[in-house]
């Protein structure tokens, strides 16, 4: 005879999260100056989003370092977590301080013996066959997006590697979250409303005439995001 259970059953899983990391830097009021410059530009660009507000950059004297986190939130910026920094500095004592999450990570490390070395991860793309619309938007860590098709205006790629996209560039894409300096952004035709990678980021209006319309990579040249056409 079977017997069922009258309790519920418990679904647990892991998930990993992403969010975006905002570092301000001194003078706050010339940050939130160039913020709120970008947000006129790209008003949805935190919407739905998570931030983490890293204050490596910021001491605790930093002048208007009290009014920074209430600016932010009167900006609708949603932040998740705060890290570095310290939550006893007199300035942030009113600060609703939530710590950032750790890292998480799915397996052990391995420590190799002295005969052996861990082979690296293989490469991880996430294909995309099909054009991405206006209100959609694609958030792969992991590794690079190709696109077989075109990014409308209002979508929104991020990835940890590169972008390629063999269409139409016309929304915003987000390369090297994570650090990756290394990632590129290609297009067959770039009108793109934003681009960034590593966090270094452009907006149309920012961006050379000479580009729009034409089949472009976008890579980082020191700490400088460079736009080269692409001869096909």
């Amino acid at each position: 005879m079977n017997h069922s259970s009258s309790h519920p059953r418990i679904r647990m899983s892991g998930r990993s999260l992403f969010a975006l990391t905002l570092t301000p830097e001194p003078p706050l009021t010339d940050w939130i100056a160039a913020l709120d410059y970008h947000l006129t530009r790209s008003a949805s660009f935190f919407t739905n989003k998570s931030v983490i507000l890293d204050l490596s950059l910021l001491q605790a004297n930093t002048p208007h370092l009290a009014d920074l986190l209430p600016a932010l939130q009167a900006r609708h910026i949603h932040i998740l977590g705060i890290e570095n920094g310290n939550r006893h500095w007199p300035a942030v004592a009113q600060w609703h301080w939530i710590d950032a999450p750790p890292t998480s990570r799915t397996t052990a490390p391995i420590v190799p013996t002295p005969d052996e070395t861990p082979p690296p991860p293989p490469p991880s793309t996430l294909f995309v066959e099909e054009t991405v619309r206006s209100g959609q938007s694609i958030i792969y860590p992991e590794g690079d997006v190709v696109i077989f098709g075109s990014l409308s205006s209002g979508a929104e790629v991020s990835a940890g590697g590169s972008v390629h996209i063999y269409g139409a560039l016309r929304g915003r894409v987000i390369a090297g979250i994570g650090g990756n300096a290394k990632a590129r952004i290609t297009t067959y035709l770039f009108d793109a409303e934003l681009v960034a990678i590593d966090g270094f980021y452009a907006i149309t209006e920012d961006i050379d005439p000479l580009y729009l319309g034409k089949a472009v990579q976008v890579l980082l040249v020191e700490e400088t995001l460079t736009f080269r056409l692409i001869k096909i």
